[in-house]
């Protein structure tokens, strides 16, 4: 009798699983061929082959799966008991493949050499070179909004709508390249997700489909909001899987926006990150800068605080738990923890740039 081939399949995943792990120790590895040689081709493979779609193909993938797997369930449930071996091979089967197609087109980034050695940046910064950036970031932010609204207690509206914002965002990533060429983002395949509402839910603005390469950013969030959200989804699809890379890629593409809107969500976006660094250092100190932001940029921000308040439920933390276990599986120790960390990326290249 010939054994099942799925069975093959199943127990592949531990040699699967032992070659990422062994190749995770080689970061150089990966960065020069992996991340800047295979995987740059299947980005834009699937960025051009489905980019077009005016929709998120990859959303009708993730709900087709969902109701494939329930149907899977109720229809083999009985199999559990008399041929449990059959149902744990299907099982291992199909997270093989799932686990070898993440890793093969996305998930191997989280392996790369860190962002900082690829831009000369430093990865460390003192209090005294944040409280510099933040008030440099302070008077950058509170002279656009002031251009903006022509009154400082005015929140900026957006005067575009969102997928109006998602085209633009590609521009900031043009004038980017210039100073760094591998940043380079075309074509663009960047999409609303259909699952906006229970993605908020969730307590999450966007995410990259890593077996589609689709860019996906919730369409509810606050739409001064959406350019730096879009330019996060961007850099993942780059390649930069790390969160707090991504956050900073997002912010140096939407201040590098020609858009004086762009512009602004992008240093008050970076401005937000180093107030709450300087919050967690020293809240004495907090209080005292907080003070010389624009009332309109506080307006914002307040605009921000009240929509994901409005969205808080009891499963949400639920939704982080799973997420921050993800990270850590996947190379990122700080778990959600490792958002923050863009303060250090923010506050080296400013100062590197800037002063």
């Amino acid at each position: 009798m010939h054994k099942n081939p799925k069975s093959y399949l199943a127990f592949s995943l531990i040699p699967v699983y032992f070659l990422v792990k062994f190749l995770s120790h080689y970061p150089e590895f990966i960065e020069q061929y992996y991340s800047n040689g295979i995987y740059p081709i299947i980005s834009k493979s699937l960025r051009y082959g489905l980019g077009w779609i005016p929709f998120s193909f990859g959303d009708f993938v993730y709900a087709f799966a969902v109701i494939y797997m329930i149907r899977w369930l109720i229809v083999n449930r009985k199999r559990f008991l008399t041929d449990t071996q059959f149902w744990l091979i299907d099982i291992l089967s199909t997270v093989t493949l799932i686990y070898f197609a993440f890793h093969l087109f996305w998930g191997m980034n989280y392996y790369r050499l860190p962002l900082h050695k690829n831009l000369n940046l430093e990865a460390d910064y003192t209090t005294e070179q944040l409280f510099k950036i933040t008030d440099l970031l302070i008077d950058k932010t509170n002279t656009l909004q002031s251009e903006i609204t022509k009154n400082d207690t005015i929140k900026v509206e957006m005067p575009y709508s969102k997928s109006e914002i998602m085209k633009r965002s590609e521009a900031g990533y043009k004038n980017l390249e210039a100073q760094y060429p591998h940043l380079k983002y075309h074509p663009r395949s960047i999409k609303k997700s259909l699952f906006s509402v229970p993605l908020t839910y969730m307590g999450f603005s966007g995410y990259l489909n890593p077996l589609t390469n689709e860019a996906q950013v919730d369409y509810l969030i606050p739409t001064y909001k959406f350019p730096t959200t879009a330019a996060h989804e961007m850099a993942h699809q780059l390649g930069y899987a790390a969160e707090n890379e991504a956050n900073f890629i997002g912010c140096l593409a939407t201040i590098n926006n020609d858009d004086i809107y762009m512009k602004y969500s992008g240093y008050a976006f970076g401005l937000r990150h180093c107030l709450n660094e300087i919050y967690r250092r020293d809240p004495k100190q907090y209080e005292i800068y907080i003070k010389k932001v624009n009332v309109g940029v506080l307006k914002n921000y307040e605009e921000t605080r009240v929509f994901w308040e409005s969205y808080q439920n009891p499963l949400e933390p639920l939704f982080k738990v799973t997420y921050n276990s993800y990270l850590k599986a996947n190379n990122q120790q700080g778990g959600m923890e490792s958002y923050s960390y863009v303060v250090a990326l923010l506050v080296n290249y400013f100062h590197k740039n800037l002063l």
